[in-house]
């Protein structure tokens, strides 16, 4: 399981080799789990091995997707949107460039980077402040 007590810093989570804190997960029966942003849909699919759609890339953050029109279709089904289709998942995912919360990797295709750090700044502005330096600095490791 991971969680941590409150007012501790977040244990980590491990995806295979990866390290994740529990910020970047949120089950999918949360309260609001429908109104889940896809950068949480993805992590959530990744953290369970979701290998046939997508799947952990080389690089630290960095995520391929396997199949892009499983992927749309699993991301209609959990936004109850039957039309999904990866165009529209596409153009969510070129939102995230601008937001600089997600980047894609030049030359290799349907392959895409997460910035976590970017992530705790723009979705958990109320994270205590010494521990986004503690968690940015552990990830700056890994970067």
């Amino acid at each position: 399981s991971c969680s941590s007590p409150p007012g501790h810093f977040p244990s980590p989570c491990w995806s295979r080799t990866v390290l994740f804190p529990d910020w970047a997960y949120k089950p999918a029966w949360s309260p609001g789990s429908r109104q889940v942003q896809l950068w949480h849909f993805l992590l959530e699919l990744l953290g369970r091995g979701e290998g046939g759609a997508i799947g952990w890339g080389g690089e630290w953050g960095e995520f391929v997707i396997r199949d892009p029109e499983k992927l749309a279709r699993l991301w209609g089904e959990r936004k109850g949107k039957p039309h999904m289709n990866y165009d529209k998942l596409s153009r969510a995912l070129r939102y995230y460039y601008n937001k600089r919360i997600l980047h894609k990797t030049k030359g290799k295709r349907f392959t895409y980077r997460f910035n976590f750090s970017k992530l705790i700044l723009v979705n958990y502005p109320g994270y205590p402040a010494p521990l986004f330096h503690q968690v940015t600095s552990m990830l700056s490791h890994f970067s």
